[in-house]
Parts: C-alpha cells; sequence; structure tokens
C-alpha cells in the first residue's frame, strides 16, 4: 500500500466517506488532520491539493467547506499592530 503525503492516517478521506457528518465534526477531524501533519510541510498547499482531490464529486459535503475555510485562513494576512495602531493619529 502506498503512503498518501497528504493524508497520511485517511482522516480527509474518512471524512469525506461518512454518511450525515456534520460540519462540527468534520472541524474536529480537520484539526486532527492539520496537528498530524509535518511540521516541514505546506499546509496550505496541502489543503488547496486536498480540495482538487475531493471537492469535484463533494460540493455538497461539509468537509469540502471546512477545507476551503482552512485555505481562505492561509491567505497572507495583512499588516496587524505595529506603532500606527496603538497611537492615536
Amino acid at each position: 500500500m502506498i503512503k498518501d503525503t497528504l493524508d497520511p492516517k485517511g482522516l480527509i478521506r474518512e471524512a469525506y466517506r461518512m454518511e450525515g457528518i456534520t460540519r462540527a465534526e468534520c472541524r474536529s477531524i480537520f484539526l486532527d488532520w492539520a496537528l498530524s501533519s509535518a511540521d516541514e510541510r505546506d499546509t496550505a498547499a496541502d489543503i488547496r491539493q486536498l480540495l482538487e482531490r475531493h471537492s469535484a464529486d463533494s460540493q455538497g459535503h461539509p468537509m469540502t467547506a471546512v477545507l476551503m475555510e482552512g485555505a481562505a485562513s492561509h491567505e497572507a494576512p495583512g499588516r496587524r499592530g505595529g506603532r500606527k495602531a496603538r497611537v492615536p493619529e
């Protein structure tokens, strides 16, 4: 059996196979997947690849929505804080 580097435990794959799974359950599974992901991996790229792999056949699935949220949260954030945020003009 070939090990899946994107989903080594098969968590995401199995979530898509579960009938009646809720969004909250998908978030819990996603968190487990993210925490078990290797530190040296590009998590944002992995999420995009998982979406490409699974979302075409599963547009209404709650895991697709959770993966899309995960991908959006990895977009480059704007500047936060700094002197301008602390000192009134």
